[in-house]
């Protein structure tokens, strides 16, 4: 508070030794300046209570990573939230226009918003333990989604009136009462309605909350813009403004209509049921990026006047070499920890066990020795095997960064790294992991995954 942060809630979350915080709401800039703020603050404070801050999306796999939630409304300057419903028809109708524009920009932009919270880190946490799919869709609950089906159907304001003070309820009877605090969500969702606003819940821990809030604000501002074109259109061709506004309204349903998901997002059906709907499944991070440089992003930023192609351009080029040298710098580093730490310990861990069946022979008869040298022969013969599958597969992860190290074209180089090189990541790892499960607990020079969770 001292810093005018205005934070308010601070609890522990699922992963051991996880954080959450949640500031009060504010406006756009103010709280990505704020939440910047405190993440420095948090970098600073910490080592003096000797402690680390982790801002990594997925510093342990294996269990929940890391990452922001962007609350988001659009709120008029004397303060009336566009995403909450209203007393009467008119009120109604004005959470209805904005929430379905809402969907449109969604839709419309699917691959821009995807490209917005893509990153290196990003791309560990997505898919998986409560973390949003890398698919961007909408959540917009039981009630909501009742609501837009029987709004298609109707010609008229009759469909949309306030029961009760705290109430939405339509003129049909079957279309539940929508209660105004309802936070119903799926866990799943990576933009998902929760009440009276948006949460978008794709940006990584470590990201600058800036990049999905410059693409959501400027493709709903698109949307609004195109909408209101529309609208002049159809009036100018003899509609009322009340025809004009159902009229587009339901057609704007229809076609938002593959972006809406209520179901499970982790799911492979999904993924194939998203792939026939249009939306965005690109899982390569320089490829997502190119969504930035399509002709209707180009347009869109053009349209709204807030980035021009160079400017874009400019942008996706340090976006690229970002990519680029976080793979390259977890590559040298995993190359170092698997040749110069990991390998040697299992080479020394493995002369004991060979030391040891040498003086096992020395010490039994041949039919005892047999019996009592199985395990560890086999063992041996594991180890070996890993060590020589490490050395084969980082030896062939540093030929194939050299490889791309050579490309000049920053976008050509992080699909190399991409795919190339970070494929090796986790079959070398897994290896690994298979000789931390055997050498000996006082050789190993690493802590260990159980002592980095929950003992050092």
């Amino acid at each position: 508070y001292k810093l005018g942060i205005p934070l308010k809630t601070r609890h522990n979350e699922v992963a051991p030794n996880q954080f959450e915080f949640a500031p009060i709401y504010e406006e756009t800039n103010l709280a990505v300046d704020h939440n910047l703020v405190l993440m420095d603050l948090m970098r600073k404070v910490a080592p003096k209570h000797h402690f680390r801050v982790l801002l990594h999306e997925k510093p342990f796999a294996g269990i929940n990573g890391s990452g922001k939630h962007c609350n988001w409304s659009l709120t008029t300057d004397t303060g009336i939230n566009l995403f909450a419903p209203g007393k009467h028809p008119k009120d109604n109708l004005l959470f209805v226009t904005f929430l379905v524009n809402t969907l449109m920009a969604v839709h419309k932009h699917n691959a821009l918003l995807k490209a917005s919270v893509a990153s290196a880190g990003n791309a560990y946490r997505l898919g998986a333990h409560e973390a949003p799919p890398a698919i961007i869709s909408v959540f917009l609950g039981t009630q909501l989604t009742q609501l837009l089906a029987d709004f298609e159907k109707e010609d008229s304001e009759d469909g949309l009136k306030m029961k009760a003070k705290s109430r939405l309820n339509l003129n049909v009877s079957v279309i539940p009462e929508l209660m105004l605090d309802n936070t119903d969500r799926n866990r799943t969702s990576p933009f998902a309605f929760t009440g009276n606003r948006f949460e978008f819940r794709a940006a990584g821990s470590s990201a600058n909350c800036a990049s999905s809030m410059i693409v959501l604000n400027t493709a709903v501002a698109g949307q609004l813009m195109d909408f209101n074109a529309a609208m002049k259109e159809r009036m100018t061709k003899g509609e009322s403004k009340e025809q004009a506004l159902y009229a587009l309204l339901r057609e704007y349903i229809k076609i938002a209509k593959p972006v809406c998901f209520e179901g499970n997002g982790y799911s492979d059906e999904w993924k194939a049921e998203a792939s026939r709907r249009g939306l965005d499944c690109e899982t390569s991070i320089p490829l997502q990026y190119d969504a930035y440089l399509k002709q209707q992003s180009i347009d869109l930023f053009a349209q709204t006047k807030v980035l021009n192609e160079k400017e874009l351009a400019a942008r996706n080029e340090v976006k690229w070499e970002t990519y680029t040298k976080k793979i390259q710098i977890e590559a040298r580093v995993l190359g170092d920890l698997a040749l110069n730490h990991i390998v040697p310990v299992a080479i020394k861990y493995q002369s004991s066990l060979l030391d040891n069946l040498f003086k096992l022979k020395t010490l039994y008869k041949d039919e005892d020795y047999q019996e009592l040298s199985v395990d560890k022969s086999e063992k041996i013969k594991k180890i070996e095997y890993y060590i020589n599958q490490i050395q084969k597969l980082t030896d062939a992860m540093v030929e194939a960064r050299k490889v791309a190290n050579r490309i000049t074209n920053e976008r050509e180089k992080a699909i190399a790294y991409h795919d190339t090189v970070e494929p090796y990541f986790e079959k070398i790892r897994n290896l690994i992991d298979e000789l931390e499960l055997m050498v000996d607990n006082e050789l190993w020079p690493l802590p260990k995954y159980r002592e980095l969770l929950f003992i050092r």
